[in-house]
């Protein structure tokens, strides 16, 4: 079986969010989809690993934000690569509440659910939400999973279901040991400015290694 067959399918990258015990939280996150129109139903699919799950098991509902095209890329890695169990995810992230959810507002659309079913698998809970709130933030055009990698060069973090254990790092490149991001730009990496941070994760300059 070739793993990478799957990413052509089609996929969109989100901020999955809800409470946790009045505080704001979430995940980022590439498998959401509309189930039905009428009644309006969507389903994600959340890593247990991942604390977000539990909150939202616990909350019993949750949002989904859409992130843009020229969405803030650094959204992706706060809410990838670091666990919302000992780390405010919002901290730093302007949102708003949304039929009474927390939304990403540098998003262009948003999907509030209360959960009315569950689906179990080994790795993953797929919650299956009817809406009861949406909305349109921008025309901005959503981010895909391929403009993400292609465009803005993010990688996957290990609790997605489309990680692939063996992505080649291209030799001689500086790689974030976080988040996996390839450094590209014109200035050479050893002349970056030492506050200089990581444009997906916001990791600092020491954790990227030379591959």
């Amino acid at each position: 079986m070739n793993p990478k067959a799957f990413h052509a399918m089609s996929y969109g990258v989100y901020v999955v969010s809800t409470w946790d015990n009045g505080r704001p939280t979430g995940c980022t996150a590439n498998c959401a989809a509309q189930i039905t129109a009428a009644p309006a139903t969507v389903m994600v699919s959340i890593n247990k690993d991942n604390y977000t799950n539990k909150c939202i098991a616990e909350c019993g509902h949750f949002a989904i934000s859409i992130l843009a095209e020229n969405s803030d890329p650094s959204i992706i890695g706060t809410f990838g690569f670091r666990s919302g169990k000992d780390f405010d995810k919002f901290a730093d992230v302007p949102y708003a509440v949304k039929d009474a959810l927390p939304v990403v507002t540098d998003s262009c659309a948003y999907i509030a659910c209360r959960v009315i079913n569950t689906m179990d698998s080994p790795t993953h809970t797929v919650f299956l939400g009817e809406v009861i709130g949406a909305d349109v933030l921008s025309d901005n055009p959503p981010m895909t999973y391929a403009y993400y990698h292609g465009v803005i060069k993010g990688k996957t973090a290990k609790n997605a279901p489309t990680y692939l254990a063996d992505e080649a790092q291209p030799a001689g490149k500086y790689v974030c040991s976080v988040c996996g991001h390839v450094y590209t730009g014109n200035i050479p990496f050893e002349q970056l400015p030492e506050d200089w941070a990581c444009p997906i994760c916001g990791q600092p300059k020491s954790v990227f290694k030379k591959a």
